[in-house]
C-alpha cells in the first residue's frame, strides 16, 4: 500500500513534466522573432523583405483560426473526445504549422507570397497550440485534483515561459547583426524556427509518453472507484453542448475571461515588439534588449510557482489578481513616459511587468475550476483562449501598423528623424497598452468586489483541496 501511495505521488509530477515540454516548444517557437522585431523596420535589410505592418500581419495569424470559432469548437470536442485524441491531433497540428512557416521564410518566393504561406502556417500552429495548451490545463487540473493545482500551474507556466526566454535570448545570437548595408539571407532569418521544430519534435515524444500513461491512470481509476478522477473521458457526466450556455450566464467567468484577454494582451503583443519599443526608447543595443526583456519569462521561472504556493496555501487570489493588474500597468507607464535614453527605467519597468506576469495567471487559472464544472472544464478554458486570441490579434495588428505608420513618415521627412519617428512610434504603441492595463485592472477589481460580496464563490479559497 506504501509503494502504490508514493506512485500516485510521484505519478503527477511525471506526467507535468511531458506536459511541460510541447509547451516550452511552442513558447518558443512563437516569440522567436520578438527580439529580431526591429530588423522588421528596415525591410530593404531582409532578403525576407517583410516590413513592420507585415510582421504584425503575419504575428496575428496565431490568433485567427482561435477567433473564427476554432478555440470554442475544439474545447468542446476536448470535453467530449477528452484530452488524448484531442490532444494529439493538435499538437501535431501545432508542429505541422510551425513547419509551414519554417519552410515559407526559405522558400524564397515573393515577399508577398511568403508572408501569405506563413500566415496560414502560424494559423494552424496557433490553434495548434492554444488546442494543446488548453489540453494540457485540463490534465494538470485532473492530475492534481486534490493537491497543489495552483502550484503545478504555476510550475508548468514557468518551464514554458523558459521557452520564451529561450527565444528572446537565442533568437539575436542565431541571427547576429551584421555591418550596415549587409543583407540578412533567409536561411539566417529561419535559424531560430529551425531550433523551434527541434524542440517539437522532443515534445511529440513526450507528449505521446503522456498519452500512455493518461490511459493507464484512467484504468486504474475505474478500477479503484475513484470518483472523479476517470471523468475527463466523459465517463461519470458526460458532456452536453448545453452546458456551454451556463457559462455565458456566468458573471464571474466572463469577467476572469475579459481580465485574461486585457492582461495578457498588454505583455504578449508587448513581447512581439520588444525590441522595436524598448531600442528607440531607451537607447540600448540590441543585446541589452533582448536581455532587458527575457526579464520577464525568467522572473515568472521563480516567482510562478512561489505565488502557485501562495494561492493553494492562503488563497486571496483577487488581491494578487489587483496588485498583478497594477504593477503591470507601472510598467507601461513608465515604458510610455520615462525620461527617454535611460535604460534604468527599461529595466525596472521589466521587473514591475514580470512580477505582474506572475501574480495574474498564479491567481486567476486555478480560479476556473471553481467556478464551472468538471466536465465543461476543456470548454471554459477554450472560451478564456478564444477571447484572449481575439485581443492579441487585433492589438499585434494595430501595433505593428502604428510602428509602421510612423517609420513611413519618418522615411518621407528623411534619415535624420528616423530615430524620432521610431521613438514616436514605441511611444504610441505603449499608450495603447496604457489603455489596455487600465481595462485589466478594472476587471480585476470588479472580481475583488464580487469576491467580498459573494464568498461562496471561493474565489479567494485557497486553491489546494477545496
Amino acid at each position: 500500500m506504501s509503494k502504490d501511495n508514493n506512485s500516485r505521488k510521484i505519478l503527477p509530477w511525471l506526467a507535468l513534466a511531458c506536459l511541460v515540454v510541447p509547451m516550452f516548444a511552442s513558447y518558443f517557437f512563437d516569440d522567436m522573432f520578438s527580439t529580431l522585431s526591429h530588423l522588421f523596420e528596415n525591410p530593404s535589410l531582409l532578403e525576407l523583405g517583410w516590413n513592420s505592418a507585415d510582421y504584425g500581419l503575419y504575428t496575428s495569424g496565431y490568433s485567427v483560426l482561435c477567433v473564427f470559432g476554432g478555440l470554442v469548437i475544439c474545447g468542446m470536442l476536448l470535453d467530449k473526445w477528452g484530452v488524448r485524441v484531442t490532444g494529439s491531433i493538435f499538437v501535431g497540428m501545432m508542429a505541422g504549422g510551425a513547419a509551414l512557416v519554417a519552410w515559407a521564410i526559405t522558400s524564397g518566393l515573393a515577399p508577398k507570397t511568403s508572408l501569405s504561406v506563413a500566415y496560414v502556417g502560424c494559423m494552424l500552429f496557433g490553434l495548434g497550440s492554444e488546442i494543446a495548451g488548453v489540453a494540457v490545463t485540463r490534465s494538470i487540473a485532473k492530475w492534481f485534483k486534490d493537491g497543489p493545482m495552483a502550484f503545478a500551474m504555476g510550475l508548468q507556466l514557468a518551464i514554458a515561459r523558459l521557452g520564451t526566454a529561450f527565444a528572446l535570448v537565442m533568437s539575436p545570437k542565431l541571427v547576429a547583426a551584421k555591418d550596415p548595408g549587409e543583407i540578412y539571407s533567409l536561411a539566417e532569418t529561419a535559424r531560430p524556427a529551425f531550433l523551434g521544430l527541434g524542440l517539437m519534435a522532443a515534445g511529440m515524444v513526450l507528449w505521446a509518453i503522456f498519452v500512455a500513461m493518461d490511459a493507464r491512470f484512467d484504468r486504474k481509476s475505474l478500477r479503484l472507484g475513484i470518483a472523479g478522477q476517470a471523468g475527463d473521458e466523459g465517463k461519470e457526466e458526460p458532456f452536453r453542448f448545453s452546458d456551454v450556455l451556463g457559462l455565458l450566464k456566468n458573471k464571474q467567468f466572463i469577467m476572469i475571461a475579459l481580465l485574461c484577454v486585457f492582461f495578457y494582451s498588454s505583455i504578449i503583443s508587448f513581447k512581439k515588439f520588444a525590441s522595436a519599443i524598448l531600442i528607440p526608447r531607451f537607447g540600448v543595443p540590441v543585446e541589452a534588449a533582448s536581455w532587458m526583456v527575457s526579464m520577464l519569462p525568467f522572473s515568472t521561472v521563480i516567482f510562478a510557482p512561489l505565488f502557485g504556493i501562495m494561492v493553494d496555501k492562503i488563497g486571496k487570489g483577487t488581491r494578487w489578481m489587483v496588485s498583478g493588474a497594477i504593477l503591470a500597468l507601472v510598467a507601461h507607464l513608465l515604458l510610455a513616459f520615462a525620461p527617454a535614453g535611460v535604460p534604468f527605467y527599461g529595466y525596472l519597468s521589466m521587473v514591475f511587468l514580470g512580477f505582474g506576469y506572475s501574480l495574474v495567471p498564479a491567481a486567476m487559472w486555478p480560479s476556473v475550476p471553481k467556478l464551472v464544472q468538471a466536465k465543461v472544464l476543456g470548454t471554459a478554458y477554450a472560451l478564456i483562449y478564444w477571447v484572449q486570441n481575439l485581443g492579441l490579434m487585433l492589438f499585434k495588428m494595430l501595433a505593428g501598423n502604428i510602428l509602421a505608420a510612423k517609420a513611413g513618415m519618418a522615411d518621407q521627412v528623411g534619415h535624420d528623424v528616423a530615430a524620432a519617428g521610431q521613438a514616436s512610434g514605441a511611444v504610441g504603441v505603449e499608450i495603447m497598452f496604457v489603455a489596455v492595463c487600465v481595462l485589466a485592472l478594472l476587471l480585476a477589481l470588479g472580481l475583488r468586489r464580487d469576491s467580498a460580496r459573494r464568498p461562496e464563490l471561493r474565489l479567494d479559497a485557497p486553491s489546494k483541496n477545496n
